[in-house]
């Protein structure tokens, strides 16, 4: 019986030190999550509803923006999301604005569109937009890089386009809610890393 419980305390003891481990690998990479699952201590939360449940966040209500209490200037975004709305789901991921203009809810660039049949384009941004590369009613992977003038997507770990023309050199980053018209949708995994 002891040699059992010796096994067992000993098999715990390896889990709990892969786990911080692993933590330890992903910052030593230069990764830092946004979002950690648990809360929203990263964001502020603007003009709509967002909660945590089950570990992912749920845009829940409104017209607005979960907004990154940081500004960023040269980073790669990883996220993933997944609209909650059958047909007609629109949603966003804004990048590089430092503010939104008065009486409106989002900003008026930089967008990665997560708008059915628009998924991944960029508005204001010659030759970013893509098509077919995202899945209905599933978890869509986004990986944003952003360095310069220069942004590219890839949408589930295929490239979707790459583009130049970004005016402005560091801002915030947002999760759009358009819920009224657009649907609930959910985020997670959502990480940054900061390129020099």
């Amino acid at each position: 019986m002891r040699r059992c419980r010796v096994f067992w305390g000993a098999a715990l003891a390896l889990l709990v030190c892969t786990a911080a481990g692993q933590a330890r690998a992903a910052e030593d990479d230069g990764w830092t999550e946004l979002f950690n699952g648990k809360d929203l201590s990263n964001w502020d939360v603007l003009k709509c509803e967002a909660v945590v449940q089950d570990g992912v966040l749920l845009i829940k209500s409104g017209n607005g923006l979960v907004q990154t209490k940081e500004q960023y200037a040269d980073f790669v975004l990883d996220v993933e999301w997944k609209a909650l709305k059958p047909d007609k789901w629109d949603s966003g991921i804004y990048c590089r604005y430092t503010s939104v203009p008065k009486g409106r809810p989002w900003p008026g660039r930089y967008q990665a569109n997560i708008r059915k049949g628009m998924e991944g384009n960029m508005g204001g941004l010659k030759g970013a937009t893509s098509k077919g590369l995202t899945k209905p009613g599933e978890w869509n992977h986004f990986v944003l890089t952003v360095r310069g003038t220069a942004a590219a997507l890839e949408i589930n770990g295929k490239p979707a386009w790459k583009a130049d023309g970004l005016a402005v050199p560091k801002g915030y980053i947002s999760l759009q809610a358009e819920v009224p018209n657009g649907g609930q949708f959910l985020f997670r995994n959502v990480r940054i890393k900061i390129l020099k």
